[in-house]
């Protein structure tokens, strides 16, 4: 088997509008496609980051809430390469979004922190 890269990553959110906005105004993903699928009640927004398709964000009526706290099995977070994260974390701060404290891996020397989705999936900005 031969894989070639991962295609997209899909996310269910609970507020359509208010994920639209944080991952297209605040991350700076660019909309390839919006459909509102009726017979289903759902959106998918497939979006692209520096025109590469990453994430179909999808919307369901009353999704059930996902496990995350203490480390539930299955996906941990996503992590987004930025060239400085320290002033990243700014820019995510001067959106009223919660930044944890910069840390240092151990392993890299490279500096990441976390955040969390409008839905609170975690969310990871590592430096280039």
């Amino acid at each position: 088997m031969k894989l070639n890269k991962v295609h997209h990553i899909a996310i269910i959110c609970t507020d359509y509008q208010k994920s639209k906005r944080f991952y297209t105004e605040i991350l700076g993903f660019e909309i390839i496609n919006e459909v509102y699928r009726e017979q289903r009640e759902s959106y998918m927004l497939e979006l692209a980051l520096n025109g590469q398709y990453v994430i179909e964000l999808f919307s369901f009526p009353n999704p059930p809430k996902r496990p995350s706290r203490p480390e539930a099995a299955g996906l941990r977070h996503l992590a987004f390469e930025v060239d400085d994260v320290a002033e990243t974390k700014k820019e995510l701060e001067a959106h009223q979004i919660k930044v944890e404290d910069i840390r240092i891996d151990k392993y890299t020397g490279k500096r990441f922190t976390f955040f969390e989705d409008p839905d609170h999936l975690p969310l990871e900005i590592y430096e280039k």
